[in-house]
């Protein structure tokens, strides 16, 4: 698993410190790390594409600040780790509201950055690619897993149900139902793929999932309810 970094910072040799203290955890830790480098808010926006796990993120700068930066971020990517550097930690305080791990003030020591790495590659490896990606009119949406309600397929069109509003999907539902194997998520008849931890219940010909009544099939009726009765005999026995 390769731990993909974006610095974002204005100022050249606290970029350059950040990059080498990264490349030394790297070594020392034996992860794999890839990380690229912005000198802006501004620039990091631009084209966003929901590919990095961890953000390191100046909150003062020239054309865009940390926060501001953040906050647009968040509307394309709700799962990527965001850590703010500033020398105020003032400022830093209002990370929280964007969702931002924790905060570095300035001079960044070693130390200090090596164990916010440790705790947000900790926590990547316990939901690492739970999230589907989702092209939009503006770039890609990282959608977590655990948001999306259910997936339906209706004229060869695909459309995610999620919290949070419905996403149109360019693949084929066979494609998106291999890549969200093993990850709870099962078909009740040909035109949905549910999100088993919505299911509600289960009446005969329906399923209540998120609020949404769908029709269960009957060649899939057995299968559906055994996989529902599985999820939920894993979830009890995980919190005994």
């Amino acid at each position: 698993m390769v731990i993909r970094i974006a610095i974002v910072e204005d100022d050249e040799k606290t970029a350059e410190t950040l990059e080498r203290y990264i490349g030394r955890y790297a070594a020392e830790s034996g992860t794999a790390v890839a990380a690229t480098r912005f000198s802006d808010g501004m620039h990091i926006v631009t084209d966003y594409r929901p590919v990095y796990d961890i953000i390191l993120m100046d909150i003062q700068m020239k054309l865009l600040s940390g926060m501001d930066a953040a906050k647009r971020i968040r509307e394309m990517d709700k799962g990527v780790t965001l850590i703010f550097i500033t020398n105020m930690a003032q400022y830093a305080v209002k990370g929280y509201a964007v969702g931002a791990l924790d905060f570095l003030l300035k001079p960044v020591s070693y130390f200090a950055l090596s164990q916010q790495l440790k705790r947000s590659v900790e926590r990547l490896g316990r939901g690492k690619d739970d999230f589907l990606l989702l092209p939009v009119d503006d770039g890609m949406v990282k959608l977590d897993l655990a948001r999306i309600i259910f997936i339906e397929v209706f004229r060869h069109t695909v459309t995610v149900h999620a919290k949070d509003g419905e996403y149109g999907l360019s693949r084929p539902m066979k494609e998106v139902e291999r890549e969200l194997a093993g990850k709870n998520f099962f078909r009740c008849n040909n035109c949905y793929l549910v999100n088993l931890a919505h299911v509600r219940s289960i009446n005969g010909h329906t399923t209540d999932v998120g609020g949404h009544s769908l029709a269960v099939s009957r060649p899939r009726r057995k299968a559906f309810a055994a996989a529902f009765a599985d999820y939920v005999g894993r979830g009890f026995a995980t919190s005994r």
